[in-house]
């Protein structure tokens, strides 16, 4: 990796790791030769940037002293403002770069999506796109089969949040990273997809590789619910109509079954559950 590329990454990742993100620079050339014209990054193909995703451990290190310590805005999801909050320290910490960081969620006044985010973990080696066309004579036929990417570590249980571009900073030389083909059998590929399009409620396509951690059962509580009454987990709001599905990029990280039990969530985000040892936002 080149000197200036390993000093970002390390100043990156000195400000997110320790809340339980993951960094991985690319180039955005990369990202665009995957994708048609419409979808392209508006910048130099060597433009350095870096893909930012989360990890189990971001629940009780980054969302829990947020929601402890910020004032949240009660129309916007507590995850996302968490993670925007994260994404600008990472602005904070180089204010001598020009940056632009896009958030997974963000989409275009059309609603095409900003960044495609499962093929921007894909290029920067985070974690392998599985889609249709990595499995040979697929049997599916007319149907539409979503693709899921799937970490090496962890399996499906983290989700990605965005990406940091630095149009100032070009690395022509920066050498492409493969993402690890951690489901490489063509059985194993179909049960994937199969899982993740048809049974996602039951969380079985997040194991497809061995996690080293998966999500807590607090945190699986919380995520399984509709976005509205997320809010309501947290006194912020009363359940309102759940909103519309997301888009397939999106699908991995939103789409989880409704939770078994919420009697036993009702006091995990005072502080007096929080981790003490958690680093304050």
């Amino acid at each position: 990796m080149e000197p200036q590329v390993a000093e970002l990454k390390k100043k990156i990742e000195d400000t997110l790791c320790p809340f339980g993100f993951e960094v991985y620079p690319f180039q955005v050339a990369w990202y665009n030769a995957l994708l048609p014209p419409v979808f392209h990054l508006p910048l130099p193909g060597p433009t350095l940037a870096f893909l930012v995703l989360s990890t189990p451990a971001m629940f009780d290190r980054a969302l829990k002293p947020f929601l402890q310590s910020c004032c949240l805005q009660p129309l916007t999801d507590p995850v996302d403002q968490c993670v925007a909050y994260h994404l600008g320290r990472v602005r904070e910490s180089l204010p001598e770069l020009q940056m632009e960081v896009i958030a997974d969620y963000e989409v275009h006044p059309n609603r095409r999506p900003k960044i495609l985010a499962q093929t921007a973990a894909h290029v920067a080696g985070a974690a392998y796109y599985y889609q249709r066309h990595d499995v040979e004579a697929d049997p599916w036929g007319t149907q539409h089969i979503s693709g899921v990417c799937i970490h090496p570590r962890f399996g499906g249980w983290f989700a990605i949040r965005g990406v940091v571009l630095l149009p100032g900073i070009e690395v022509p030389h920066l050498l492409p990273t493969k993402p690890l083909d951690c489901v490489p059998r063509r059985t194993d590929r179909i049960a994937l997809l199969e899982s993740f399009n048809f049974h996602w409620r039951d969380w079985a396509y997040r194991d497809a590789v061995i996690p080293e951690e998966r999500y807590s059962e607090e945190q699986k509580a919380y995520f399984s619910s509709p976005p509205a009454q997320r809010l309501a987990l947290l006194g912020l709001a009363q359940p309102s109509e759940e909103p519309s599905s997301a888009s397939p990029e999106l699908l991995f990280t939103t789409l989880i079954p409704k939770p078994q039990n919420l009697s036993r969530v009702k006091g995990w985000l005072s502080p007096k559950v929080s981790p003490p040892a958690s680093p304050d936002p």
